[in-house]
């Protein structure tokens, strides 16, 4: 083979290596493109037909786009229902669990990294084994403690079972351990005990891995559902997607009217997730790397 042909022959194998990895990036973001189109289509569809008049919400084939888009809707939905109550419940449940999941975290995963004890490893290792038993199979012990504790239909039982995370002490945790050891000496010989070296040396420095803790539970707080069907019982201390799911009978069946309900629960875990879904992320992954 001469040398032209060989140059020749090198540049087919080159264009057809060029071709393939086109079309294989250009697959890729197919199928990544209709993955998106699946997974955002009923938000679409639910955010259009909270403006749609009932007509138009029951037109078949289905209008897409309303004519006319109907902000009474949302007006209505407040009216119906005491969706003012149900936000401030949410809003005051979900800050009170992440004060106190974050104070309980912190304190967890501190004695887990730092504190020399016996069995230290064995006893996270038996807890790391409890995230996988399901929250279902919790659910009656739980209900019973709150019970005997009297604090069913009381805004208490909403973050109490949950103020003790293993994930979120794992992520923190590893986060911790991290941290050089030479801090901590430094610190003790600077005469600085285990609390102070805690919260003015390792807090600050873990605001990463903190920040992600703080936007998962605030998602998982504001979304709960389950748990606050069962222990929940009067209007008034109702969150936002208990009250959503009540609302189909107290309302009524509308479905623009649901829609715009729903608008209202999902809404503001979008935005929140929107803002922050770099630093929930980048602090998962940051607290997975050691451990």
């Amino acid at each position: 083979m001469t040398a032209k042909e060989s140059a020749g022959l090198c540049a087919e194998i080159a264009r057809a290596n060029r071709l393939r990895a086109l079309l294989a990036r250009g697959a890729t973001y197919f199928f990544l493109a209709l993955g998106a189109v699946v997974m955002l289509f009923p938000f679409f569809w639910m955010f259009t037909s909270a403006f749609k008049t009932p007509q138009e919400v029951a037109t078949f084939p289905p209008r897409w786009l309303p004519a006319a888009p109907r902000f009474e809707n949302f007006a209505t939905v407040f009216e119906k229902a005491p969706f003012g109550i149900y936000f401030l419940n949410s809003a005051l449940i979900t800050a009170a669990s992440v004060a106190g999941t974050g104070l309980v975290t912190i304190l967890a995963a501190f004695a887990f990294s730092r504190l020399k004890f016996p069995g230290r490893n064995l006893l996270f290792t038996l807890l790391l084994s409890l995230m996988m038993i399901p929250f279902e199979m919790l659910v009656i012990t739980n209900y019973e403690t709150i019970a005997a504790w009297r604090l069913i239909d009381n805004r208490l039982s909403l973050f109490i079972p949950f103020l003790g995370s293993i994930f979120y002490t794992y992520i923190l945790r590893n986060f911790f351990l991290s941290i050089p050891d030479g801090l901590y000496w430094s610190a003790r010989v600077d005469g600085a005990g285990n609390w102070t070296y805690l919260w003015k040396v390792m807090v600050p420095i873990a605001r990463p891995a903190l920040t992600t803790i703080v936007l998962l539970n605030a998602i998982t707080s504001w979304n709960s559902f389950m748990w606050p069907m069962l222990v929940i019982n009067s209007t008034a201390n109702r969150t936002l997607p208990l009250g959503l799911y009540v609302f189909m009978t107290e309302g009524g069946i509308n479905f623009e009217l649901l829609m715009a309900a729903s608008t209202v629960v999902v809404l503001p875990i979008i935005l929140l997730f929107l803002i922050a879904r770099k630093q929930i992320v980048g602090g998962v992954a940051r607290g997975g790397m050691k451990g």
